[in-house]
């Protein structure tokens, strides 16, 4: 991800909704559940080095929330260590029926 021009673009955004379908490129073939990697299906990653997580680091939005995360992503458990990364920099993981009040 060119993070440089997403920052940019976002960077007066009072709420922030991104892409958050997979953690890892390899979360379905990992699972056996594919052979396509995220970038295949055009979604960028969560997690990783060159992950939006780390790409959108130190975004002023006062509400940043991953949306369309699919149900293969450890991000929807709320035990997880990923979703437990996400929020320590701030991230919401939309859910079922949530509201955002600005």
């Amino acid at each position: 991800m060119t993070g440089s021009w997403a920052k940019k673009a976002l960077a007066d955004a009072d709420c922030v909704f991104f892409d958050g379908t997979f953690w890892s490129s390899d979360e379905l073939p990992a699972l056996g559940l594919g052979t396509k990697r995220a970038e295949d299906m055009a979604h960028l990653p969560v997690g990783g080095a060159a992950g939006s997580l780390a790409a959108l680091r130190g975004l002023s939005a006062s509400r940043r929330i991953y949306i369309h995360v699919n149900n293969t992503n450890p991000l929807l458990r709320d035990d997880s260590i990923e979703r437990k990364e996400a929020e320590a920099v701030g991230w919401e993981i939309a859910s079922d029926g949530m509201e955002v009040h600005l």
